[in-house]
């Protein structure tokens, strides 16, 4: 059987767009996927309208993703009558997957945070599109995600899952191509690790992860 080359990294999400200059970048370098962070606790949280006027430099590119934690229905309501998003991305349980997607009819992304290899799913929750695996968040935390802490890539050594998933947590434009060709990973996300400062996005920094995590190969 003939042995051909795949890229690595099809799917690169550049997360906490917050002004013009970053949201540019990600469409002029090609992103799969810009989010918009509907958490007030965020240094990169956005109004509807604020997504919105973002959203609408560019008719096309991008998929919008917008980011909530343990949002209720009148939540996403409010955030989707002010701005039109492809995607949702929760911090929730996964028995609230499924109502998030049934009530929106958008898909949904859950977050799984993950410390040890038994973390890791074995299969994909009801209702959800993708998984995201970042690494789990420090007890002082005050917001979930990857807070910029790297995952042990190493834990995904023989883990094979059958469903998209993709990598968070601590990536940068220097260590997103060996994250990707240690864990495999088919997408990845990035936020503060292309910023110049909290919610400000670096328009090179954004080019360079883009470019460095489509550069690895492998062979299938």
């Amino acid at each position: 059987m003939a042995h051909h080359p795949v890229s690595g990294a099809r799917g690169v999400k550049i997360c906490g767009l917050t002004e013009e200059a970053g949201f540019d970048a990600c469409v002029t370098h090609g992103a799969d996927w810009v989010g918009f962070v509907f958490f007030d606790r965020s240094p990169r949280c956005v109004t509807p309208a604020q997504a919105h006027a973002l959203s609408a430099r560019h008719a096309g590119g991008p998929a919008r993703v917008g980011l909530f934690v343990h949002p209720d229905n009148e939540t996403l309501a409010r955030v989707l009558e002010g701005v039109s998003l492809d995607i949702l991305q929760i911090y929730a349980s996964f028995e609230r997957a499924p109502e998030v997607h049934e009530r929106f009819g958008l898909p949904v992304w859950l977050s799984q945070p993950v410390s040890a290899q038994a973390d890791l799913p074995a299969h994909r929750p009801a209702g959800v599109e993708r998984l995201l695996i970042e690494p789990k968040p420090p007890a002082s935390a005050t917001r979930p995600g990857g807070n910029a802490q790297q995952l042990d890539w190493g834990l995904m050594h023989g883990w094979t899952p059958p469903f998209p998933w993709m990598l968070a947590g601590g990536l940068n434009p220097d260590n997103v191509a060996q994250a990707v060709t240690i864990t495999g990973a088919p997408a990845v996300d990035v936020s503060s690790g292309v910023e110049s400062a909290p919610g400000i996005k670096c328009p090179d920094a954004i080019a360079r992860f883009i470019q460095n995590a489509r550069s690895v190969t492998f062979s299938a």
